[in-house]
């Protein structure tokens, strides 16, 4: 971890005075106050909500050691009792005790100097892993991490730190010895892959796929093509650019690569592909590589047939890597022992399973889900609710998950105003009305549920973090309340 004279010396470009400031370690960045902890550093970013220089006070009270702020911004009274440094004139602090408010131009473009600064400290041996797509980036990114660290010593992205804030403040976290690192890169405007490139420094970039995601703040999908093909834009002639080469898209951006590019996906013309997939429900997929003349057979822990292309992306880079098929297959199973990324199966009330899949929602996740739910066993029950930020394709990608649904499950229940729409095609698309149940609320859609679910039960819930299913899941729960 860096310690406050790192980070003196980062923001400033000066050496920091000599004392203890060399021997304190920064334990944790975050840009949310009511995530400090004693000894963190707060750093304060305006975001569309709010703004955190509003939060400094807080954060100092909960221990922050550090505070990184935009100058203009901050409020005269949370400066008593702390060392104030403006970066512009490092040379009039003589004494660098905590708590330490750094002074900025801007802090979010701070704080991104700053990962970059870190990033150069870094072993020289380093190979970043960049990885971006509109869906199962998360995935990818704990499964190549897995797969690496069967080998390296391998750092990742924390959560969904993939922002313009939140890569920089989880790189800041990376131990300068790390051998490889893996970082998820997010987007929701142009030009902001392109930076935390530049930050990160990426030798190996993996394009998932390209989605109608976020089609409210980007227009259409052409240009969130061209948004997620920063990455590939910014990799060294001497990297290589994972493409899904099943996603025309995704293909498409060969020809902006200035390095070697590898494909994967199901097609035998990928450089590495997969056949003989089957889906063993909750107990795992089963599928083989195929990879030049070498063909090899794996049965892993991941839910769904969409998981074999998130596995082929970890596979990719294992290889790019040069790691052994033993050493992929190892890391892709070591995912046996962590929680299964963002699905979560638990029991439910009367004897139903509850499958979690509440964190964030858009077509093709929704899609993939209820291809799982189509794998399974039992009744088949969808709660489905909103999706949001879709913009144009907001009614389109709503029909098409109903569509779906009409063909997969025994009971569809839809919460909120997009939900309805589901509803609707899905009675269009030839449902039985007794099997659609349209509510306006996840208490609905809780009350609903608990007098009709039948031992056996496989129930999806999914939708948009915003619209709270969540709660679904946590009332339908075995002992949870």
């Amino acid at each position: 971890m860096p310690t406050l004279a790192d980070l003196f010396t980062g923001l400033t470009g000066h050496p920091a005075p000599p004392g203890d400031a060399h021997r304190t370690e920064v334990t944790g960045f975050v840009a949310d106050s009511r995530l400090v902890e004693p000894g963190y550093a707060f750093v304060a970013v305006r975001g569309e909500q709010t703004d955190g220089h509003h939060f400094i006070g807080e954060a100092l009270r909960r221990g922050a050691a550090v505070v990184i702020a935009s100058r203009h911004a901050v409020p005269a009274d949370v400066m008593a009792d702390t060392t104030v440094v403006d970066v512009r004139r490092p040379h009039e602090v003589s004494d660098l005790a905590p708590p330490v408010i750094f002074l900025t131009e801007e802090s979010l473009r701070a704080v991104q100097d700053l990962a970059a600064w870190w990033r150069r400290r870094a072993n020289p041996a380093l190979r970043v892993i960049g990885i971006t797509g509109s869906v199962g980036k998360t995935t990818v990114k704990e499964l190549t991490a897995t797969v690496l660290g069967q080998r390296f010593r391998t750092f990742k992205s924390r959560g969904n730190y993939n922002s313009d804030i939140g890569l920089p403040l989880t790189m800041l976290t990376m131990p300068l010895d790390a051998e490889r690192a893996v970082l998820e890169m997010a987007m929701t405007a142009q030009g902001e892959i392109a930076r935390l490139a530049e930050i990160a420094r990426p030798v190996v970039g993996v394009v998932t796929n390209v989605a109608p995601v976020h089609m409210e703040r980007l227009g259409s999908i052409e240009a969130i093509a061209a948004a997620k093909a920063e990455l590939v834009q910014a990799l060294p002639p001497d990297g290589v650019a994972v493409l899904n080469g099943d996603d025309r898209r995704v293909r498409a951006m060969a020809s902006l690569a200035q390095c070697r590019v590898f494909t994967y996906g199901l097609r035998p013309d990928n450089t590495l592909w997969a056949s003989h997939i089957e889906s063993h429900g909750l107990d795992g997929i089963a599928f083989r590589f195929h990879y030049g003349e070498e063909t090899v057979f794996a049965r892993l822990p991941l839910l769904g047939r969409h998981s074999v292309h998130s596995a082929l992306a970890a596979a990719s880079v294992g290889l790019i890597e040069g790691q052994s098929w033993a050493e992929i297959i190892a890391g892709l199973r070591a995912l046996e022992k962590m929680e299964l990324l963002r699905i979560i199966v638990v029991p439910g009330i009367n004897g139903t399973t509850i499958i979690d899949d509440t964190y964030n929602a858009s077509p093709p996740s929704v899609l993939a889900a209820l291809n799982l739910l189509d794998d399974l066993n039992g009744r088949k029950v969808a709660v489905l609710g909103d999706m949001l930020e879709l913009g144009a394709y907001e009614e389109e990608g709503h029909k098409r998950v109903a569509r779906r649904a009409a063909e997969v499950v025994d009971l569809l229940v839809t919460v909120g105003p997009r939900g309805r729409l589901i509803a609707e095609e899905a009675l269009a698309s030839g449902m039985a009305p007794e099997r659609v149940v349209a509510t306006d609320t996840p208490e609905e859609a809780v009350a609903f549920l608990k007098a009709h679910l039948q031992p056996g039960d496989m129930v999806l819930v999914k939708a948009s973090r915003a619209v709270r299913l969540d709660r679904v899941v946590s009332a339908l729960s075995v002992g949870v309340e």
